[in-house]
């Protein structure tokens, strides 16, 4: 489920990037509107900037959940 949830994430994200980058692109057809779809392309490499950030978080979050047997993680299982 929080792997899911993650991808989800990712996937959303990655639809941003291409809408701003998108956007910002015709934008740039006409001098009038240069400026705005400038903030697009800097909006757009923010949420590039967010990508590894989701990836990182997921990979974190699914390091602290215990293993199936209840083991903390990390912790060596008794034998």
């Amino acid at each position: 489920m929080i792997r899911r949830r993650y991808e989800v994430l990712s996937t959303l994200n990655d639809i941003l990037i291409g809408i701003w980058f998108l956007v910002g692109s015709i934008l740039f057809f006409s001098e009038a509107t240069t400026y705005v779809g400038t903030w697009f392309f800097v909006v757009g490499s923010v949420e590039l900037l967010i990508r590894p950030g989701i990836r990182l978080a997921r990979r974190v979050h699914l390091q602290r959940i215990p293993d199936a047997a209840g083991h903390p993680p990390d912790a060596a299982p008794d034998f």
